[in-house]
């Protein structure tokens, strides 16, 4: 518990440095390592890789050789399998959805810091109960927003609770979210979408992460 414990410290003071994490959701390697490569030119230096596709490991494992400044996380880790790929591969974190305590322990076991997907009161406490103190808020936007949050926040403040929200932060409410003390970052969905990927749109993407870095500047 407390490597598990240590390690997701370090996680939220590189996280707290970036405050924006672009969720990426990429079909092969190729446009991995071009996405990594703007994110390193543009100064954004961090990255979700979602599981969702299965060039996502090769992905984490390519670009973190290239590219080791980057600050590179495993999304959507549903299994333990997965857990175990990702930080082969070269994942410094993984964030989940939902909130799967066989996970959850793998993780606090084998001290990969791991944030589960939490929504609700019930979800925080289990998760809290196992060890986590840094959690994934999701789906941001639909479960009810900051104002939700802040509720869901308050009766944790004391426990020193920090959150991640993803899903349906943008650029337009993106600093509402950044305004919350126990917000470490957001995971940025709108920064290299899959349709402007697949579509090779590279300097429309080069464009929204250069604008992503100017608004967390603004912020400091």
């Amino acid at each position: 518990m407390e490597e598990f414990q240590m390690k997701v410290d370090d996680v939220l003071t590189s996280l707290s440095r970036v405050r924006i994490v672009p969720v990426l959701v990429l079909d092969t390697v190729e446009d991995g390592v071009r996405m990594c490569s703007i994110l390193q030119e543009k100064g954004l230096p961090a990255a979700e890789i979602t599981f969702r596709t299965s060039a996502a490991e090769a992905v984490i494992r390519e670009a973190s050789k290239l590219y080791p400044s980057l600050y590179l996380g495993a999304g959507t880790v549903l299994n333990v399998k997965d857990l175990h790929r990702a930080f082969d591969a070269g994942a410094k974190f993984a964030v989940a959805p939902g909130f799967n305590p066989a996970v959850v322990r793998e993780a606090v076991k084998c001290g990969y810091p791991f944030a589960p997907g939490v929504c609700t009161p019930s979800e925080a406490e289990q998760a809290m109960e196992l060890g986590c103190r840094f959690l994934k808020f999701f789906p941001a936007e639909a479960a009810g927003g900051t104002g939700f949050l802040k509720s869901l926040i308050a009766p944790y403040k004391h426990l020193g609770i920090r959150f991640m929200p993803t899903g349906g932060v943008t650029q337009n409410n993106v600093k509402d979210y950044l305004a919350l003390p126990e917000v470490a970052a957001v995971g940025g969905t709108w920064l290299g979408k899959g349709s402007e990927i697949k579509a090779g749109n590279w300097d429309g993407i080069a464009k929204t992460v250069e604008d992503a870095v100017a608004l967390v500047r603004s912020l400091a």
